[in-house]
């Protein structure tokens, strides 16, 4: 068995065609993002990947929807992302199909 920590990932990162990873594959990335209420999420436009994502803890506001643990959302690729976090920290599951690191366009506020 291997066990490493999330801490040895880049930004929760952890498989995906990048470097450090779990596994290394061009089909999907995984990672946990923990996020903070006064972080500052700027909009942004996925191109080629779809991204789905399991809100474990706290609650976010997504694209105008009020998003509590348990919710489970899907951003499509071409959809805006506006994201703000409503609690001290949410802890967000993500899941992007395929994986391509540098497909993320930021967008004016």
């Amino acid at each position: 068995m291997d066990v490493r920590r999330i801490e040895d990932f880049t930004g929760g990162w952890f498989v995906g065609d990048f470097e450090p990873t779990l596994l290394r594959t061009p089909d999907f990335e995984v990672g946990l993002k923990i996020h903070h209420r006064d972080e500052h999420i700027a909009p942004h436009i996925h191109h080629h990947v779809t991204e789905y994502n399991l809100l474990v803890r706290g609650s976010m506001r997504v694209n105008g929807r009020e998003l509590t643990e348990g919710d489970l959302f899907v951003l499509h690729k071409g959809e805006r992302v506006d994201a703000e976090v409503l609690t001290d920290q949410a802890h967000v599951v993500v899941v992007k199909v395929p994986s391509i690191p540098s497909d993320k366009t930021l967008c004016e506020p």
